[in-house]
C-alpha cells in the first residue's frame, strides 16, 4: 500500500502555525513511508474564502518547504461528484430524500430551549413536556427516512445520511486511542443541500476517498467530524482511512493559540519576526512530536525518525524562548550571503548602501551566532552601517566625558601606527596601551564602544574596531577624540 496524506485547509484566512504543524506532520509521514502528501483547498465557503488567502496558504507552505506531490485540488471543482455519491448512497439505502426545512428544524431548536428554560424556572417538567424534550434533545431523525412515507408533492428535499439504527463506531486512533459511539447517538445529517450543493462533511469524505487518502492527520477538534464522516464510507463500502487527531496548540498559559498570545500566522513568523524556514520546521515538529530529548533535528532525521506513535497526546504550548534556541542553531549554520539577502528584505534596512552591506556580509560569521533571529540580526548589524556623526544618548553619551575624550585623543594615534588590523592585533594593542597607562579596559572599552556603536548590540569591543574596517573605525574614533582633545 502506498501512503498517501492530505493537508486541507479552509482559505478563508491566513496560514495558522497549527495548520503547518499539520501540514508538516502529514508531509513527514508521507515522506518516512515513501508515499505522497497532497494539498486540497476546501473553497465550499464561498462567501468567505478568496484567492489572496489561497495564495498566503500555498505562500506559507511553499516557504517550509511543504509543497505538494500534485497540483492543489480545489473541492468546489468537485461539486458535481459529491452529488453523485449523495445520489448513490441514497440508490444503496444508505441515505433518502428529506422535506424538512430549515425553519422547521430551527423551530425543533426553539421548542426545546424554551422547555429547558421552563425546567430551570420551575425545577421540573411534567411528564409529557419531560417527554417532549428528551424527544428534541435526541439526535435527528426525519420521519421521511421511513421509504414506504411518500414525499411532499413538489416539496424542495435535502438528502440526509440514513444513521444504522443499531451499533456502534469505533475508531482506532493513534493519539486518541480507541474510541466508540452509538449510531444512536449520531444526527442523520445533510449530505446535499435542496440546490444541490454539498455540504462540507459529504465533500471531506468523498475528497479523502477519491483521492486515495490513507492517512488522514489533523487538529482534535476534527475528531467528531470523523464519527459523522465514516457512515459515508460505510455506506459506500469504502475502506476507511487511518487517523490521527493532534492535540491543539496551546498558548504559554495554556488556553488555547490565539493573536492574544501573539503572532499566529505563519507569514508573521517569518516576515515579522524574523525566523528561518528551517528553524521554524524543526520547532514546529517538537511541538506535539518527540524523539527522546533531541531538540535540533535536521530534516534528514526527521524523515527517518517520524512515525505516528511520536505524537503526543497532550496539547503542545507555544515556547518563544525555545523557538529562539531551536532558530539560533540554524541562524549560526545558515550561508552569510542568504542571511544578508533576508536582511536586505526587510524594512529596518532599506536603503542601505553596497559598501554597508558588504561590510555586513563581511562581518557576518561573526554576527549571525549572536542573533536568534533576523530581527535581531538586523539589530546586531546596525552599528556597521554609515550613521555617523554617531549620536550618543543615554548611557553611550554619559561615557563620553572630557576624560574619555583626553584617552580617544591618546589612543588614536597608536590604533593609526597598528599595521596589522585584524581582531587579535587589535585586543593586543588595547591590552598594551591599559597596561602602559596604568588603567583597566573598563576605563577605555565602554568608551569606544558609545563612540563605534552609539550604544548598538555588537561584539566584543576589538571585533567591532576590526569590523567596521580600519577607515570607518577611525573616522568615528577621530570624532569624538578631536572634539576632547
Amino acid at each position: 500500500m502506498t501512503v498517501i496524506t492530505r493537508f486541507a485547509p479552509s482559505p478563508t484566512g491566513y496560514l495558522h502555525i497549527g495548520g503547518a504543524r499539520t501540514a508538516l506532520f502529514s508531509w513527514l509521514y508521507a515522506r518516512a513511508k515513501g508515499g505522497k502528501f497532497l494539498l486540497r483547498i476546501e473553497d465550499t465557503d464561498k462567501e468567505r474564502s478568496t484567492q489572496d488567502a489561497i495564495d498566503a496558504i500555498r505562500d506559507g507552505l511553499t516557504w517550509l518547504g511543504l509543497g505538494g506531490d500534485a497540483e492543489p485540488v480545489l473541492q468546489s471543482s468537485r461539486a458535481a461528484r459529491h452529488a453523485q455519491v449523495a445520489h448513490e448512497l441514497v440508490k444503496r439505502g444508505a441515505a433518502y430524500l428529506c422535506p424538512v426545512t430549515p425553519e422547521e428544524l430551527q423551530q425543533r431548536r426553539d421548542a426545546a430551549e424554551l422547555l429547558q428554560k421552563k425546567k430551570s424556572a420551575e425545577g421540573h417538567l411534567s411528564t409529557e413536556d419531560a417527554q417532549q424534550l428528551d424527544e428534541l434533545t435526541r439526535p435527528f431523525r426525519s420521519p421521511w427516512r421511513d421509504p414506504a412515507k411518500p414525499l411532499p408533492a413538489e416539496a424542495p428535499t435535502v438528502v440526509r445520511l440514513r444513521i444504522p439504527d443499531t451499533g456502534e463506531l469505533v475508531v482506532r486512533d493513534h493519539v486518541q486511542g480507541t474510541v466508540t459511539r452509538r449510531f444512536s447517538d449520531l444526527d442523520d445529517l445533510v449530505l446535499l443541500r435542496s440546490d444541490g450543493t454539498p455540504t462540507y462533511m459529504l465533500a471531506v469524505g468523498v475528497d479523502d476517498h477519491d483521492m486515495g487518502v490513507t492517512h488522514v492527520i489533523r487538529g482534535d477538534d476534527h475528531f467528531l467530524n470523523t464519527f459523522r464522516q465514516l457512515p459515508i464510507y460505510l455506506g459506500m463500502g469504502w475502506p476507511q482511512p487511518d487517523y490521527s487527531h493532534v492535540p491543539l496548540i496551546h498558548g504559554p498559559d495554556g488556553k488555547k493559540l490565539s493573536k492574544r498570545h501573539g503572532a499566529t500566522a505563519v507569514d508573521e513568523y517569518r516576515d515579522v519576526l524574523g525566523y528561518l524556514p528551517e528553524g521554524m520546521k524543526n520547532y514546529l515538529l517538537r511541538l506535539g512530536w518527540s524523539h527522546g530529548d533531541d531538540e535540533i533535528i535536521p530534516e534528514a532525521k526527521a524523515i527517518e525518525w517520524f512515525d505516528l506513535d511520536g505524537l503526543n497526546k497532550a496539547p503542545a504550548r507555544l515556547d518563544f524562548a525555545k523557538l529562539d534556541s531551536v532558530n539560533k542553531h540554524y541562524m549560526a549554520e545558515a550561508d552569510d550571503k542568504r542571511l544578508v539577502d533576508l536582511l536586505l528584505k526587510r524594512q529596518e534596512m532599506q536603503g542601505k548602501s553596497d559598501d554597508e552591506m558588504q561590510r555586513i556580509l563581511n562581518a557576518m560569521p561573526a554576527l549571525k551566532v549572536r542573533a536568534a533571529n533576523m530581527v535581531q540580526l538586523a539589530e546586531q548589524a546596525r552599528f556597521l552601517t554609515d550613521i555617523r556623526p554617531v549620536q550618543l544618548t543615554g548611557k553611550a553619551a554619559d561615557q563620553v566625558n572630557d576624560e574619555a575624550r583626553g584617552r580617544l585623543a591618546v589612543l588614536l594615534p597608536r590604533l593609526a601606527l597598528l599595521n596589522d588590523w585584524t581582531e587579535g592585533a587589535i585586543k593586543a594593542e588595547l591590552t598594551q596601551y591599559c597596561d602602559q597607562n596604568g588603567i583597566s579596559m573598563g576605563k577605555i572599552g565602554p568608551v569606544l564602544r558609545a563612540v563605534l556603536t552609539g550604544g548598538a548590540p555588537a561584539p566584543d569591543i576589538a571585533l567591532v574596531l576590526a569590523l567596521l574596517g580600519r577607515n570607518e573605525a577611525f573616522a568615528r574614533v577621530r570624532d569624538y577624540a578631536r572634539a576632547g582633545g
